[in-house]
């Protein structure tokens, strides 16, 4: 064992293990989202077979999941989808006050 990885390069060395955290990282990430994300917001509703997909099939099924396997939030009809535009007319009036009508200048 020790014979061959002493006959892989250093860079190779360097390289695998950079390859092994981004999948390891990748899964982690997934995971998590798949915990933290409700059912409703992942694709076919069953979380196992994503749970499955993602360790399975490794660094492919992780980013299958994060790109395929999750639905946007659904907004509540309460929520605002954007926050309202600022008018430029208020911002000076937000940071230095109302204007008192008298020209100081």
């Amino acid at each position: 064992m020790g014979a061959i990885v002493s006959a892989v390069p250093m860079w190779g060395l360097v390289a695998l293990g950079g390859l092994v955290l981004v999948q390891i990282t990748l899964d982690v990430v997934s995971l998590l989202d798949l915990y933290r994300r409700p059912v409703e917001q992942v694709a076919f509703a069953n979380k196992w077979i994503w749970v499955a997909v993602i360790l399975v099939v490794s660094t492919v099924g992780a980013i299958i999941y994060l790109a395929a396997g999750r639905k946007p939030a659904i907004l509540s009809e309460g929520t605002p989808a954007s926050p309202p535009a600022v008018r430029t007319e208020n911002v000076a009036e937000t940071l230095y006050g109302p204007r008192d009508g008298s020209d100081q200048g």
